[in-house]
This record gives structure tokens, sequence and C-alpha cells, in this order.
């Protein structure tokens, strides 16, 4: 990437503090944010993770089966888990094995040879008191809260953070089981609610109850989640793209009457977004929409909502349009993530941009598609105030470091921007809709989106994804106008920007040019004004 601007001197100081930034990683960052060898020989293709959640004293104690396949010889795996929980044993086969720890990652020794194209399974105890989260879903962990009744009210949030904060697993996005079982055991007079769908419930003979939840796609790791609550539920169908699908709700009994009239914009998100994205892409899971005690998240079919049962973000508009508060935004943006996050999930979390520009992109389709293109374009736009421009969207690679807050307000509009080049918004909805059947239940790296969204639109994206994704600077359109002549260029640019604008010359019709970094020219009619399209994140600047 360096190699890109190193002829650029403008942007000798970023590079610097990308040095900084990188100087500052450890070893346990490169274990947890890198395919080590002790990852790469084997694929993980399930998990059974088994957990008994104590909220009377805050703790954790159970196993997760880990089902793989070998890919490549290798007698030593790499398996996750974050203090202050432990692993007990590790099994196999009926055979205790020997491993050690480094930070966070358990290094265990197999006794049986490891053959490629077999097909095998670990078991990890653990137990212990797991982190808790401090500031959720930012900092994350679990919360062992209670709820206004002084119920137990218990949940888990760990993007980022890494689901090994609470269960063992192969903590690293490359990889994602094909299916899983998810069983949590709680007290009697509890409910937990999960991913996928739930199989069964037992009654077990110690005052306890096991819930078992099924998830048959693939999932994130992050994904995973377990809230626990005095929960009550209501049901309902949507009749989707792909037919029937099953919505159901949880929330606390107090706030029952609230969320029955608040949820009735998930069938309104539902045809926006497969208006937009395709179909739902859990149709065998089902969508839950769950109460927890934190703002919310994209748990994968069971997205969590801490919203106040109100519209915008805690009552708030983001965007100061006021289009914003005719929607729920955790309701919106959360499930927008079903499309980007969960089914399209970045392999390394520096392309976090790939989960946050697409879904903030995401609230902007849905103020369009139920209030008119003026509308959604106004909400983009108004993000933009938001916007610091202080560092590089795109993180380090390799070290589990994602990149700036911009990659959501300004990852919308570098979308919005490249939907204006697209300029046909039938051809931008399918490159849109074909993007998540194309990569449909799949880890990808940003380039590949990237390369994608140039080859399916006819045009070379490239320097748009360097100047938006990998610099600070906000391009600007300098020119001049003398006589019958508008001269003009990009600067404040990497070298070789080349994106075409539209503007109009004395509030006129808007049209194309194509500035580049050097002076270009076009007769006029004795032009006074220029006027660059609000629909571009640009500036403009006579000189």
């Amino acid at each position: 990437m360096l190699k890109k601007y190193i002829l650029s001197i403008l942007l000798v100081v970023p590079l610097l503090a990308s040095a900084q930034r990188q100087s500052q990683f450890t070893r346990q960052d490169t274990l947890r944010g890198t395919i080590t060898p002790e990852r790469a020989w084997w694929d993980l293709t399930y998990y059974h993770l088994d957990v008994r959640a104590l909220p009377a004293d805050s703790s954790l104690r159970g196993s997760t089966t880990i089902h793989y396949k070998v890919l490549k010889p290798g007698q030593t795996m790499q398996v996750d888990l974050q203090p202050p929980l432990r692993v007990d044993k590790v099994v196999q086969g009926g055979e205790e094995l020997t491993y050690r720890r480094d930070g966070n990652a358990y290094f265990i020794t197999l006794k049986k040879a490891q053959k490629p194209g077999q097909q095998e399974s670990v078991q990890v105890f653990y137990s212990g008191k797991p982190k808790v989260a401090t500031r959720p879903p930012w900092e994350g962990g679990v919360q062992w809260e209670r709820d206004s009744q002084g119920q137990p009210f218990v949940a888990t949030s760990c993007q980022g953070l890494g689901a090994s904060v609470w269960w063992p697993c192969k903590d690293h996005m490359y990889d994602e089981p094909d299916s899983m079982l998810i069983s949590i055991t709680t007290p009697k007079d509890l409910i937990d609610v999960s991913n996928g769908r739930l199989r069964r419930t037992v009654e077990n003979s110690d005052g306890t109850r096991t819930f078992h939840w099924y998830v048959d796609n693939p999932i994130n790791n992050y994904g995973v989640n377990m809230n626990i609550g005095n929960y009550v539920s209501w049901n309902e169908t949507y009749q989707g793209e792909k037919g029937k699908l099953d919505l159901s709700y949880y929330v606390l009994p107090q706030d029952l009457a609230k969320a029955k009239e608040q949820f009735k914009q998930v069938p309104l998100m539902l045809k926006a977004f497969e208006h937009w994205f395709g179909p739902y892409p859990f149709y065998e899971d089902g969508y839950k929409l769950v109460q927890v005690p934190y703002l919310g998240m994209e748990h994968q079919s069971s997205v969590t909502y801490g919203n106040g049962f109100q519209n915008g973000y805690l009552g708030k508009d983001l965007s100061g349009t006021g289009w914003g508060l005719k929607w729920d935004f955790i309701i919106i943006h959360e499930s927008g993530h079903e499309w980007f996050a969960n089914n399209i999930t970045y392999n390394d979390v520096a392309d976090m941009w790939v989960h946050e520009s697409f879904t903030n992109y995401s609230e902007n389709l849905f103020t369009e598609y139920y209030y008119g293109k003026e509308a959604g374009a106004d909400y983009v736009i108004g993000t933009r105030r938001l916007i610091q421009n202080k560092q590089p969207i795109v993180g380090v690679y390799g070290v589990n470091q994602e990149g700036s807050g911009d990659m959501y307000y300004k990852g919308g509009n570098m979308l919005h921007t490249i939907r204006q080049i697209v300029n046909d918004d039938a051809k931008w909805r399918q490159i849109l809709r074909g993007m998540n059947k194309t990569y449909y239940h799949q880890t990808v790296d940003g380039s590949q989106i990237e390369s994608y969204l140039s080859k399916q639109s006819g045009k070379d994206l490239s320097k748009v994804f360097d100047q938006y994704l990998r610099d600070i600077r906000i391009p600007t359109l300098e020119y001049t106008l003398e006589g019958n002549q508008l001269r003009y260029r990009w600067t404040n640019t990497i070298e070789g920007f080349d994106m075409p604008v539209k503007v109009a010359l004395d509030g006129g019709t808007y049209q194309f040019i194509q500035p580049t970094t050097s002076w270009k020219t076009m007769k006029t009619k004795g032009a006074k004004s220029l006027t660059v399209d609000r629909n571009f994140y640009v500036g403009a600047k006579g000189v």
C-alpha cells in the first residue's frame, strides 16, 4: 500500500502516523490478527458451544467442541480464550491433551496423526468469570445486569474484542463454521435467546434449563450471542423474496406494549433491504430482534436492541436533517448488517469498512425507499458533519486493528458518490444485489469488494477507493472562469486522482467533467459561476 503513495510528499505525515501505529502492536496482536501456522492447517466446520451461565456469581462453565477438516499435516492447534477465563482441559478421542498458553492463545498438542482430508474434533473445557463489558458494544464482554424488576439480565457483545472473551474458539474472522449448535444453561426462571432456531428446551434436575439453538448457516464468531432474561415473545411471518420468513421478538414483559408498536418497523426494513440488497441471507434461521441492556448489535439472526423503543439514535437524528427521526436507528442499522457483516464478512478487521460503510449507506437507502431519492440524499449528506478525516478508513492488516470511525459516515458518502459515478440507479441496485449473491455466506478481503464494484460498474474506481479509504484529504475541485473558458483540476488528492464529477455553470443543468490532477480547459458561454453536485463528497475552490 505504501508504494502507491511514496512519490507524494503530502502523504509523509499519514505514513509516519501509520508506522507509529504499527510499532505499537504486540505479539498478542499478531497471534490474534494473523492466520498463524497453528490455524492454517485446519478448516473449521462446526461448533457445539455448551455453556452454563451463572448470574449469581457472574461466571461461565462449559465447553466448545470444535469440528474441523484437516487441510495439511499439523499437530499443534491454536484455540483462543481470553483471561480471566481459563482452559481446564482439552480432549480428543477420549484422551486428554497437553497445551501451553501464550496470553490469549492456547497451543494444543494433538496425539493423533492429523491426515489431510480427515474430519476430526476436539473438545475444549473452560470456566471462570469473563471480562465484564464496560461500554458495550464498543468495549464489550459479558454484562451481568438486573432489569427494572430486579431479574437477571445478561448479554454478550464482542466485536473487535473477540468471541474468545466468553468462549473458546478459532478467534479469527477468515474461517467460519458451516453450522453451529449453541446450548445455554440458565436458572430455571430465565430464558436464553441465541442465534438460529430453538431446537428444544431441556428441564434439568438441578433446577436449571438448557436452551439448544441451532444455526443452519455459516456464522462469524462475534455474531454468536447469549442473551438471558425474563423474556416474553411473539412471532409473525414475513412474505419475502424467498418465501415465508419467520420473525420472532423477545422483550422484557414491562416493555411489551412499547415493543409491539416499535417493532412494526421490522417488516418495513425487510421490504426495503430485500429490494436493494436481495433476499435476507438467513431464511433457514429466521430473524429475531432481542431486547438487551445495551444499545444493540448485529448478531446474526439474533439482532440485539436497546434503543429505548424510540426513533432515531437514542432519540437523536445523526444527520441533522429530520429524516433520521422517521425510523429506529438500531432496527434499521443493525439489521442492515445481516447483509453487510453477517452475509458478507471481512477476513481482517482492517477491512471493517466493508461492514460499516455499506450498512451506514443502507440507512440512506432505507430513507430513499420510503421517503424519496432526495430525502435519502439529504440524510447521507447530512452525516458529513460527523466525518473527522484524521485517520484512514482502512486499518493495519494482520494485527486485529480496525481503521478510523470514518468508515461509517465517510464510507457511506463514498458509496453515495460512487452511485453518482455509475449514474444508473437500476444498475447500481443490481450491483448491490449482485454483490450479496456473489459473496453469499463468504468472508472477503476489502480488495475483492473494490474490484467487484469497478468491474460491475464498468468504471475504474481504484483511485476513488485509494482516495477515500486510504487518505484523509477531501478532494477539491480547483477552477477558474475567465471569459469563455473554464479551467479545472483536482487538488488535495493522491497522485493520479481522476474521478469524474458533475458540475453546473450559472445554475444550469449538471453535466459530467473529467478532472485529473493536471489543468484542463473547456469552452463556456461566458459562465460566471460553477456549482458542484452536492451528491459528490468533494470540495470546490475558485482561484
